[in-house]
């Protein structure tokens, strides 16, 4: 990494930035422009029942499920059944077709939702996996009757290293999890994930690589000299960009001349074919906040001690920035996030990808300061330079969050935590403990029925203990007439004992409140037998392809196993799974409808759900 004392000349030097002019430089850096004519920054959203969805979310997701939801659905019903007639198992009962073919019309399709978690590359990597199972382009998940479920989805949410995969699948335009994760693209510069670079050093070669440091540092000078606030975030965002945007592969991972994926904001997701045609799930991004206006004493066990439960959950659409929790219940336009408290003019430019992704997946503020110091974490330099500037803790507190412009600020006083702060300070999606991003498909004005988790998390020697579940429950018990979610084991002997993160199970299923259905797959243990490739280490920052691709083939075991069994030593999946599956997804659809359960979705239930 970059001397102290360059670092702290570039940062600060406009001589610098002129010469250097790296063009992500000027893509990174925001702008004030006048504010279009009547534009409100503060949409209020309304709580409980009475909440309310942006007038273009609402487009989105009913175009969705009038142009694109009727034919993925009965493509996926068609790859169940295919399957059921290979296996030669127990037919669906009438009602299942019924509901995915649209014989109830489209009012009666199931709106689906796909979490992924966090866990750095390991969540990326099995979440990626997962989905290339319920990929309907993926004849492979096609053939096992998995695949279809991505094309039916309404909603995609991600935190943390789950949303590196949210993010750059939505900003790729929507391609297949191979071609996401591999293969460039050479119309947009698309490389893959380029992940033999490792994120904290990419090479061995000390020249090399402080080039790249300077380059770097750099490209957030502009945000700097601009009077925007800037943090350690900012060059981990400039760093994930070359891995989760488009714009470099490995011809042009160390050339300075091109942007990296500087430029790409979230809003201007909608200006790309799949989310102009709402081809692509509607994709969301969740974040956690820091205040110290908190109240300490909801701090879930073993989460950051710096972030209660009841801290506001913020969450990034290309359309909106904000939350639903009922002490804030509002958003503001994407496109103008970052403009200053009381400003009479807007920003853009500041809603860059890879910095809402660095800041879902900022673990920074989460580690010791001292370690930092030592020279033995990522980004150390930046660190120092703040720490020689000031002496002030509140400073340190700064530097390692993502810092952002309030735009609620003066926003219900007493109830809003940080209804004075000119400025958020925002942290990893998974800091209050709740490591799947839940909370945007509980919102009662999304009528999420029935979600499908991946937990990649790793708090028991890298595999899912479910824990983060666990989480969830406990924050919206605390937000009763917000939020609603299945009960779930609140005890961690609970999910070991009955071995829930050894294979799928459904929570909810008889729930009496209006809960939506989660369809729960966890990380938990290698599948069928096999030895274990996806328990891979946090601290695991560069892969080779071949590992990758081995990790993702075993979580498409994982995915399409069900409740596999063993004779003999030989593992066999469930040839009821991708039946049983499908119950599931319509178990809401079904109730709505009035109709009792039957034949083989009977059993399923009986076999799949936890009571």
């Amino acid at each position: 990494m970059l001397p102290l004392l360059f670092l702290g000349y570039s940062l600060f030097s406009p001589a610098l930035l002129a010469r250097g002019q790296l063009a992500a430089a000027e893509a990174y850096t925001p702008t004030r422009v006048a504010c279009p004519p009547d534009t409100s920054l503060v949409r209020l959203a309304g709580t409980g029942t009475n909440q309310s969805l942006s007038p273009s979310e609402s487009t989105y997701v009913s175009s969705r499920q009038s142009l694109v939801l009727p034919s993925a659905w009965q493509s996926y019903l068609a790859n169940v059944q295919q399957q059921i007639e290979a296996q030669n198992v127990s037919a669906l009962p009438s009602y299942v077709a019924d509901i995915l073919s649209g014989a109830n019309g489209s009012s009666a399709y199931p709106t689906f939702g796909i979490a992924t978690s966090g866990g750095g590359y390991r969540a990326a990597i099995v979440g990626a996996g997962a989905l290339n199972a319920l990929d309907g382009r993926n004849s492979s998940a096609a053939e096992a009757g998995t695949g279809g479920l991505l094309q039916a989805a309404t909603y995609i949410t991600g935190l943390s290293g789950g949303n590196w995969l949210v993010t750059s699948l939505a900003q790729a335009d929507f391609p297949t999890l191979p071609e996401l994760v591999f293969q460039p693209n050479d119309s947009s510069g698309w490389g893959g994930w380029n992940a033999q670079y490792s994120l904290a050093s990419p090479t061995s070669d000390t020249v090399q690589d402080l080039a790249y440091d300077v380059d770097l540092v750099t490209e957030i000078q502009g945000k700097f000299l601009a009077g925007y606030p800037v943090s350690i975030v900012d060059l981990w965002a400039r760093i994930l960009a070359r891995h989760f945007a488009n714009g470099t592969n490995a011809n042009n991972y160390f050339d300075s001349s091109v942007p990296h994926g500087a430029g790409i904001t979230f809003s201007s997701l909608t200006n790309l074919s799949t989310f102009a045609s709402y081809s692509q799930p509607f994709p969301i991004v969740v974040v956690d906040s820091r205040s110290w206006n908190a109240n300490f004493s909801n701090i879930y066990p073993g989460s950051n001690d710096n972030v209660p439960l009841t801290n506001p959950i913020y969450e990034f659409s290309a359309y909106e920035m904000g939350s639903f929790d009922p002490s804030l219940a509002a958003f503001t336009p994407m496109e103008y996030l970052g403009t200053e408290p009381g400003s009479d003019t807007c920003t853009v430019g500041f809603d860059q990808l890879s910095f809402i992704a660095a800041t879902s997946s900022n673990v920074f503020s989460s580690l010791n300061y001292s370690s930092f110091l030592n020279g033995t974490n990522l980004l150390t330099p930046l660190l120092e330079l703040f720490t020689q500037l000031s002496n002030d803790t509140a400073s340190l507190d700064w530097l390692v969050t993502s810092r952002v412009p309030n735009p609620f600020y003066g926003l219900n006083e007493g109830a809003y935590l940080d209804w004075n702060a000119t400025e958020l300070a925002l942290v990893d999606g998974g800091d209050d403990g709740e490591g799947i991003p839940f909370i945007p498909l509980l919102a009662k004005a999304r009528g999420v029925d029935v979600i499908w988790a991946t937990d990649g998390s790793g708090n028991i020697t890298n595999w899912a203990d479910g824990s983060v579940v666990s989480a969830t429950q406990a924050r919206t018990a605390l937000m009763p007439s917000t939020y609603d979610f299945p009960p779930v084991p609140t005890d961690a002997a609970t999910w070991h004992d009955e071995e829930l993160t050894t294979h799928p199970t459904f929570f909810g299923c008889n729930s009496s409140s209006p809960v939506p259905l989660l369809i729960y797959l966890a990380n938990g243990s290698p599948p069928l037998g096999q030895a274990a490739l996806t328990n891979i280490t946090t601290l695991q920052l560069a892969f080779e392809g071949d590992d990758i691709d081995a990790a993702m083939s075993q979580m498409f075991d994982m995915t399409t196993q069900g409740l596999a069994t063993e004779v003999d030593g030989v593992w066999t999946k469930d040839p009821e799974w991708p039946a049983c599956l499908a119950c599931a997804v319509v178990d809401r659809s079904r109730a709505k409808a009035g109709v009792e359960r039957s034949g083989v979705c009977e059993t399923c239930m009986q076999r799949y759900c936890w009571s």
